[in-house]
């Protein structure tokens, strides 16, 4: 059984027991968390799919907060001398999914 569900405005396939990655949610470690807008549902061939979400949730448990790779954006005109170095690290969400109902 799957569903994909929206999340912080992404949109994943999720299935019971899987660890995730999101974009930082505003709630603390070891929350637990309802999603509402479930897009599609899939219950071993039996295929639902939502106009435009099913009367379906998704919970799940915070596990941690961290930050992904760190991203270098270098911008260079060349014989100007113009030379901008910049970096940036995107906050992530560890989420754990419990249940689908």
């Amino acid at each position: 059984m799957y569903a994909i569900v929206s999340i912080a405005g992404q949109q994943f396939k999720v299935s019971s027991g899987q660890e995730i990655f999101v974009h930082k949610l505003p709630a603390e470690e070891g929350d637990k968390l309802t999603f509402d807008k479930v897009l599609l549902l899939d219950n071993e061939g039996d295929v639902q799919i939502g106009s435009p979400t099913l009367d379906a949730s998704v919970t799940a448990t915070v596990l941690n907060h961290q930050k992904g790779d760190k991203v270098i954006v270098f911008k260079k005109k060349r014989r100007k001398g113009y030379r901008k170095k910049n970096g940036h690290r995107q906050s992530f969400t560890k989420i754990k999914i419990d249940s689908i109902a």
